[in-house]
């Protein structure tokens, strides 16, 4: 899987890179036929403390789920972001198999 990492109005550091790289790609184990995942980090300038935004869109044929997370620290949105994924794709995999019954 391809996994496209942009940061908004800021330079990423390649550790968070590499941290957004590996959990996206561990989403696959989930669902095998997710094709790509676009990654959008972004920082608000907002006086409120969870001004880091991350947001997740993976390329599956047929659908393409969105997932958006806000927090104070971009690997805590990660992870909420991810979990909120891995439940999207182990329905829908469920779904894929009721289907093929």
């Amino acid at each position: 899987m391809k996994v496209n990492v942009q940061a908004v109005n800021f330079n990423a550091d390649k550790e968070l890179i590499i941290l957004v790289e590996e959990k996206v790609n561990g989403l696959i184990k989930f669902y095998d036929h997710i094709i790509e995942a676009q990654v959008f980090l972004k920082v608000q300038k907002t006086s409120e403390k969870e001004n880091k935004q991350l947001e997740i869109k993976l390329g599956i044929p047929g659908d393409d789920p969105v997932v958006k997370k806000a927090s104070n620290t971009f690997e805590d949105a990660l992870l909420q972001a991810v979990t909120s994924l891995k439940k999207t794709l182990i329905k829908r995999k469920e779904k894929l198999r009721e289907k093929h019954k």
